[in-house]
């Protein structure tokens, strides 16, 4: 199973739209949002990936068909730093889920934007929390901190972990 993750360019704009609405359906189970009159969720800052300095669009692809998005923003609740990302959504299409494809791409984004991470979700949402848990403490170590406090609709993990590249050994 081939796993890649390219960025989007603008003229992928309709595509990251309509792969929103199936993100937003499934997340409408923890937001309790609904739809509009049009039938749509919408996301206010689709525009934004492609204006704004620091926000980066993936597009995610598994042997070649398309398997979902990441967006990355540098608009974080807990982390200050100036270079710091957090994950802004993360969607994984259900029938490639469990198969590892959500851990690939997420450590190969964190290898792509090396420095301070925040990862947030909702604290109802118990398969995120479940899934980045996994990732964040296999891709640091354990070496992370939870943010968010119980009266927080929102909870997660900072990083500041660097792995190194790998070495290689002499036979």
């Amino acid at each position: 199973m081939e796993i890649t993750v390219h960025l989007m360019s603008v003229d992928d704009k309709p595509l990251l739209i309509r792969l929103m609405e199936l993100y937003n359906y499934e997340f409408s189970t923890y937001s309790n949002d609904d739809i509009n009159e049009y039938g749509y969720y919408g996301y206010d800052h689709i525009d934004d990936y492609w204006n704004e300095e620091g926000r980066f669009p993936y597009l995610i692809r598994v042997d070649g068909k398309i398997a979902g998005f990441a967006l990355i923003c540098p608009h974080c609740e807990y982390r200050k730093e100036a270079d710091a990302r957090c994950i802004g959504e993360f969607f994984v299409m259900l029938k490639y889920r469990r198969m590892g494809v959500g851990s690939k791409v997420a450590i190969e984004l964190f290898e792509k934007h090396r420095g301070p991470w925040e990862i947030c979700f909702w604290r109802n949402n118990l398969p995120a929390s479940k899934f980045w848990r996994k990732v964040v403490e296999k891709y640091t170590n354990n070496q992370y901190r939870i943010c968010g406090s119980e009266d927080d609709k929102k909870i997660g993990f900072t990083f500041s972990f660097m792995r190194s590249p790998p070495t290689r050994r002499r036979l």
